[in-house]
């Protein structure tokens, strides 16, 4: 394929997407009008497309996607470039970037050793620990915005920390007829139900998002405002720790 003369032709191709996002910003009118803020819908859409590529396995929208994303971040730090207070560009993005990694990565870049996954995450939220000094609950760094089910899914895990488990609410028995009496020999107790399948669990959340629907309930905000007493009692449950 022959090279488009427009381009900027580097032999550091995210060198060159960084200057292409500079001569975009400076000569597009749309994108001069851009903000960090009205730019979130975008950055959320190209996330969501990404993921699907990677839950399909398409190899060829993964790249695509994958680009797409880059291209969001380049814009932000474009845009960030341009503050007349608290300038920074991708070079100072990509800097931060690279010095945060190496201190969470001390078994790769230092004498640490990690041989297995978990004393990986041991090392990370050590090192994760010691940068945010400041936070004082284990659910401080957890975005708002998230959507309620992964933000659920993310607090368990954070509240557990703080020796606050939400215990899985067992099934309520169906309401039966007494059972007739047993004649002959006693039959075998019934088997175990099998572990749930990640496509059995899906199963199950449509079925709770149908019956949400069937009584006009709001199915993200019902599990939303849930969280947030669960939120409630973790943040009561360090505070009681407090010396």
């Amino acid at each position: 394929m022959s090279a488009d003369p427009d381009f900027p032709q580097q032999a550091d191709p995210l060198r060159a997407a960084a200057e292409v996002m500079r001569q975009v910003r400076e000569r597009c009118v749309w994108s001069q009008a851009m903000t960090h803020r009205e730019l979130v819908p975008y950055l959320v859409e190209e996330s969501a497309e990404l993921i699907d590529a990677v839950e399909r396995d398409d190899r060829a929208e993964l790249r695509e996607e994958l680009g797409d994303l880059l291209w969001q971040v380049l814009f932000h730090a474009a845009i960030a470039a341009q503050d007349p207070e608290d300038p920074f560009d991708i070079d100072d993005v990509a800097r931060t970037l690279a010095e945060k990694m190496t201190r969470r990565h001390p078994h790769v870049f230092g004498d640490a050793i990690a041989r297995t996954p978990e004393e990986v995450l041991v090392h990370w939220n050590a090192a994760k620990a010691g940068e945010k000094r400041d936070r004082r609950s284990v659910l401080d760094g957890i975005p708002p915005g998230m959507p309620a089910l992964s933000r659920a899914q993310k607090i368990l895990g954070r509240a557990a920390k703080a020796g606050v488990e939400v215990a899985e609410e067992p099934s309520a028995p169906a309401q039966e007829d007494p059972p007739p009496a047993i004649v002959g020999p006693t039959p075998a107790p019934p088997a175990e139900p099998a572990a749930l399948s990640e496509a059995e669990l899906g199963d199950q959340l449509l079925d709770l998002v149908v019956a949400a629907r069937a009584h006009g309930w709001d199915a993200e905000r019902a599990l939303r405002e849930r969280v947030r007493i669960l939120e409630d009692e973790v943040r009561a449950a360090e505070g009681s720790e407090t010396p």
